[in-house]
């Protein structure tokens, strides 16, 4: 059975890698490609919507797609834990409807994130580098809130890290009670560095998207599990937990 699909987005970037890999896929087909001018009706009829907007947009995008009990992938950055909690009556509403949220398609980057998570346990001193491209509109970046938030619950027995001088502008975004501090400059691809302080030593997680490629292995897995899945599913590592399979 193949699978139709609307792309949201699908002029941008990442837009386009996914529109690419769906035609090239024998699994999926494109019911619709879906940009500013476009209206969102036409996704009506497709079996799942992927999303790769903005921020400002991606909210419409996901309301629509419930309403209209379509079950969509979301790939655009902005979505906190608290953003999160407002879809999980309407979702409840429709049991057989799937929302997942994928702040990061890298598989790389979700490894770096769970490594993080896992040393948060024995670090209190804890801060988040991220830089991205001037292009990137939002900051900080989802991987960067999903990381601090997942650190935020591995160390829930422990308290929050140690942020010294935090009321201070330049000692960046608390998300959790980790700083982030965001970079936006030109010649810079996808980077994020969780630096982890303890007595004497310092641990450095660090991973750095060259290029889009690197997107391509988790955006199918993204849209192979929305196939079967339901209810809201956020991050990649939950999918791959779900497919038993990185790839």
């Amino acid at each position: 059975m193949t699978i139709r699909v609307a792309v949201v987005g699908a002029t941008g970037r990442m837009g386009k890698v996914v529109v690419r890999l769906i035609e090239e896929s024998e699994d999926f087909e494109l019911a619709a490609s879906i940009d500013s001018k476009t209206p969102l009706d036409a996704a009506l009829g497709a079996d799942l919507i992927f999303d790769v907007t903005v921020p400002a947009v991606s909210q419409k995008v996901v309301e629509f797609a419930i309403e209209n009990e379509i079950s969509i992938v979301v790939g655009t950055s902005g979505w906190s834990s608290e953003r999160i909690a407002t879809l999980k009556a309407p979702v409840a509403a429709h049991p057989d409807l799937a929302v997942l949220i994928i702040p990061n398609f890298s598989i790389g980057s979700v490894l770096a994130t769970s490594f993080a998570a896992l040393a948060a346990r024995f670090f209190d001193s804890i801060e988040i580098v991220e830089a991205h491209d001037v292009s990137k509109v939002d900051s900080p970046s989802g991987t960067a809130i999903r990381t601090a938030e997942l650190i935020g619950e591995a160390r829930s027995s422990l308290g929050p890290v140690v942020a010294p001088h935090h009321d201070q502008r330049a000692r960046g975004q608390l998300i959790a009670s980790v700083p982030i501090h965001s970079v936006r400059m030109q010649g810079v691809g996808a980077r994020q560095e969780v630096m982890l302080g303890g007595r004497g030593e310092l641990l450095s997680i660090k991973h750095e998207a060259v290029t889009r490629d690197s997107y391509e292995r988790g955006i199918l897995l993204a849209l192979r599990a929305a196939t079967d899945a339901t209810g809201i599913i956020v991050g990649l590592d939950k999918l791959i937990d779900l497919t038993g399979a990185s790839e």
